[in-house]
């Protein structure tokens, strides 16, 4: 059975780091994509990172430079490095799965994906 469980977050102070880890247990084929998606109070949630298993990564606008989106496959294990942090970073950060075919993962909307971790919460103070 897909199993995503998310770990790492916490409190920073702006321009701080914290790196998120996303337990990713079976998705070891080719075609699996893995996302990391934030939703902050009232927003709705939004697409930050995504990886393929080769591991082109694509990433939002608003952390282009400071997130840096990766996957160990051999422990089948994708983090989120996040350096300067900002208050606007604030949400609740959230790892996504599914099989996509070759070429088509790319940064989707939420209701791309079937698989959910249940989520941890990043919290930046200005």
């Amino acid at each position: 059975q897909e199993q995503l469980v998310e770990s790492g977050g916490g409190s920073v102070q702006a321009g701080g780091s914290l790196t998120l880890s996303c337990a990713a247990s079976r998705f070891t084929s080719s075609r699996s994509c893995l996302s990391w998606f934030r939703q902050a109070p009232g927003k709705e949630r939004e697409g930050v990172a995504v990886i393929s298993r080769a591991g082109p990564a694509n990433y939002a606008d608003s952390v282009k430079g400071r997130f840096t989106i990766s996957r160990d496959n051999s422990k089948n294990i994708l983090y989120l490095q996040m350096n300067n942090l900002k208050p606007e970073d604030t949400a609740m950060y959230y790892c996504a799965a599914d099989y996509f075919p070759l070429g088509d993962c790319y940064l989707r909307r939420r209701s791309d994906f079937r698989y959910w971790g249940q989520g941890t919460q990043v919290t930046v103070s200005s």
